[in-house]
């Protein structure tokens, strides 16, 4: 478990990105955390007849909340007798700080009810049942589930990226290390998009063909290219779920491959001359860089020269496409930086005791950058993708329409 600075620095982390998020799961909180007491006050829960109740309720008052997540507009229930005032109200009480702790710990890292109950009354909610803590966690996660299970929109995404982080989790009791499948791609306008997240067990070819099964049933259509490395379960995915679009081998990853196979002390002379390949014009120019490559390692080093003759069309498949784009299509550098920051991020927590609260740290990382992308600049220019799609046959005036 993280410990408290790393606890706290993830919970400012969390509220700067979601500020809106987090108020109206705060807002939520703190209903549920007003009718319990008022619960415990009356004798009855809301609109429940009981001969034990002692009071009436008679409506809501209003009453505004400053938080570091802005004003949140709480409706306090009314009594026919006496009055009701909220526990985290008077005395005031540094509430959102801890309640922000609380939802990082307990619903981000996943720990238990009981310690989240155990802080709730600290904080001085007294009388949370464990069921109302429960149904709070259960926010954060309905959020995430409608992120991940969101139908994926009309339009074609041309271009999608593949790529797997391994998060080491808690399984009956071993710790062990779980895929965390990811998928971005780019609409026919241009758009980038978070397509979709899934723990695995491991990468192998039955996890990535349910997940991408999952991303075509959500609206995934018109796929042109896709890019990733070469796992062996990934790419035999691809073609059975995907058949009939391009694979795009990331460059980054191949080059890594070749070099594997070359002592140290030459990787340097290698790695320029295949490097060189991908800095070509034309298609037709990278071939001819490849071949030269080929015969220059060939004789010392036959295997390297085998790999790059093999690999020809998958590294080169980006060629295909506008080349304006090339320098996102050779790679899966798009998705790398992403995978950065979610490691950056899941480091704090080290090791994860669900798979259940992978999905709500890294969901909620895909949902910031989902965000960031649909309200930032387009990815590709309309008038490149048009090269894509067709559309740049399609007049000026319309094409401005998309």
């Amino acid at each position: 478990m993280a410990d408290v600075e790393d606890l706290t620095a993830l919970s400012n982390t969390l509220v700067q990105a979601q500020p809106d998020f987090f108020r109206e799961l705060l807002k939520e909180a703190l209903r549920e955390v007003m009718e319990t007491e008022v619960s415990a006050l009356t004798g009855a829960t809301h609109g429940e007849r009981s001969e034990a109740r002692l009071n009436q309720r008679n409506g809501y008052r209003s009453r505004a909340l400053e938080t570091r997540m802005g004003t949140v507009n709480l409706e306090i229930p009314r009594l026919r007798k006496g009055s009701y005032y909220p526990s985290f109200l008077a005395p005031r009480r540094r509430w959102e700080k801890a309640f922000v702790n609380v939802v990082s710990e307990a619903y981000v890292l996943g720990v238990s009810t009981r310690k989240v109950e155990d802080l709730m009354e600290a904080m001085g909610a007294q009388g949370v049942k464990r069921s109302e803590v429960s149904r709070m966690a259960q926010v954060l996660d309905r959020e995430v589930d409608l992120f991940r299970n969101r139908h994926l929109g009309k339009k074609a995404h041309p271009y999608v990226w593949l790529d797997a982080i391994h998060i080491k989790t808690r399984d009956h009791g071993r710790v062990v290390s779980k895929a965390v499948l990811i998928a971005i791609g780019v609409t026919e306008t241009g758009e980038r998009q978070v397509l979709g997240i899934e723990v695995a067990q491991k990468e192998m070819a039955s996890s990535w063909s349910h997940f991408l099964e999952g991303l075509v049933t959500r609206g995934l259509r018109g796929v042109q290219l896709v890019i990733s490395d070469a796992h062996a379960g990934l790419r035999a995915a691809i073609p059975r779920v995907m058949n009939g679009c391009t694979w795009q081998r990331c460059s980054v990853h191949f080059l890594r491959n070749v070099l594997s196979v070359i002592p140290r002390k030459a990787q340097q002379l290698a790695s320029a001359s295949i490097r060189h390949i991908f800095h070509q014009a034309s298609i037709e120019d990278a071939k001819q860089a490849l071949g030269r490559a080929v015969e220059l390692l060939e004789p010392k080093w036959p295997r390297a020269a085998e790999l790059l003759l093999e690999a020809e069309e998958d590294v080169l498949a980006y060629m295909h496409f506008p080349e304006a784009h090339w320098r996102q299509l050779k790679s899966t550098n798009p998705l790398e930086r992403l995978n950065k920051e979610i490691r950056r991020r899941t480091d704090v927590v080290g090791i994860f005791p669900t798979d259940a609260s992978i999905l709500r740290l890294v969901g909620m990382l895909m949902v910031e950058h989902s965000d960031e992308w649909e309200v930032g600049r387009r990815y590709f220019s309309l008038a490149s993708m048009a090269k894509v799609t067709g559309a740049d046959q399609v007049p000026p005036r319309a094409l401005e329409r998309l």
